[in-house]
Parts: C-alpha cells; structure tokens; sequence
C-alpha cells in the first residue's frame, strides 16, 4: 500500500523553525526587532530563492540575494525538528510493507536539505519536490509523479497525509488517493468537504495507517 506524505508542518515542525532561525538572522545582522517581523510574513507560507530579492530591498542589506538564499537554506535546515514519533512510525510502516513517499511544495534545495537534517530522506522510497518537477499540490501531475518516484501508480489508489485542506486534500482526494488530514491544533474549515480521516497530529495519522487495509 502507498502512503505520501507532504513535509512541512505534517512530519516536521516548520513554524517553529522558520521562527527560530528568523530571530538567529536579525541576531547575527544586527537588525531592528521589526525585522523579524517583516521576514516571517515574507517566508510564512514559502520561501524561494526570488523572495531574497525583495527581502534584501525590504531589510537595506547589501547581500547578494543568492548567498542569503544559501544561508537560509542551511540554517532553516538546521532549524526545523520532526514533530514526535516520526521517525519511529515510518519505520514501523516500512516494516510493515508500506511503500512511502514525499510529496511535497516547495524548492528542491531547501525540502531535500530538510529531509537530510531531520534524517528522514533514507526512510523514504521516493521524494517528490514540486520544485524539481514542475508541478504544485494540487496538480495531479505532482501526486502522479510522487507515486511514480516511489515506483508506484496512483491507480492502485494509497493514501494522502498533510495539514493543508486544499493543496493535500483536496489535491489527493482529486487524484484518486485516501485522504488523512492532520490538524495541528486546527478546526476543519466550514463549507470543505471533509477528508476521510481527521486526526490531532502526525503519530495519530501513522496510528490510523497501521491499522488500514485499504
């Protein structure tokens, strides 16, 4: 059976990362506090390297946009944990006979430096970065293609594992896959159709793929 799961904020905790290596930077650039808030509603919901053009303006640094791109890109990695029982659940559904699979937004430095730090890149049969294959969630092209690096097809169906109710969701439940959302401390919005399975967090939705036939 496949499980695909997206990365940020499902298997590893990006928020507080993203958080932690803001107030690092401002740090180390000798920055004014409102600074801090200015690169996090910048990066909140992605970062690219283009985004480094308009920061470097935004902050009056003289950097060139490429190095700060790099930086963020190690320091982010550095930054960013697994939520808890991650780790030990995939292993568990490797163990089991799970094929599983990355599938996720996003530029491929940044997502493949990620999975390295957090050690979660060998655990994996595929990874799947929208970045490098030119297709977002909610494409079907990037589910197909998650599938595909995982030496799998979506018409043996399998399911979706992410906290975003449209790109992952939406996105999955479009491509003929099982959805499990994770919520995170969220309410499901009003006027969405509902996954198949809502859990707390990432162990319960491991839990819930431990125990699925289908």
């Amino acid at each position: 059976m496949l499980a695909l799961f997206d990365l940020d904020n499902t298997l590893i905790d990006r928020n507080a990362g993203l958080e932690h290596w803001v107030r690092s930077f401002v740090r180390s650039r000798s920055l004014p506090g409102e600074a801090e808030a200015v690169i996090g509603e910048r990066l909140r919901d992605r970062a690219h390297p283009e985004d480094f053009v308009g920061l470097r303006a935004a902050l009056g640094l003289s950097d060139d946009p490429v190095e700060l791109w790099h930086e963020y890109v190690d320091g982010a990695a550095r930054s960013v944990h697994c939520f808890p029982g991650v780790r030990d659940g995939l292993e568990v559904l490797r163990g089991a006979g799970w094929t599983i699979g990355i599938a996720t937004n996003g530029a491929g430095d940044i997502q493949r430096a990620k999975l390295a730090a957090t050690g979660l890149a060998s655990l994996f049969d595929g990874i799947c970065v929208s970045g490098e294959v030119g297709a977002r969630k909610p494409e079907r092209r990037l589910f197909e293609a998650a599938a595909a690096e995982c030496g799998a097809s979506l018409h043996t169906g399998g399911w979706m594992v992410g906290d975003n109710p449209e790109t992952d969701m939406g996105g999955a439940r479009a491509a003929g896959l099982r959805t499990l959302w994770v919520a995170n401390g969220r309410e499901w919005a009003d006027g969405l159709r509902e996954p198949d399975v809502m859990v707390p967090g990432i162990a319960e939705a491991i839990e819930v793929l431990q125990g699925a036939t289908g």
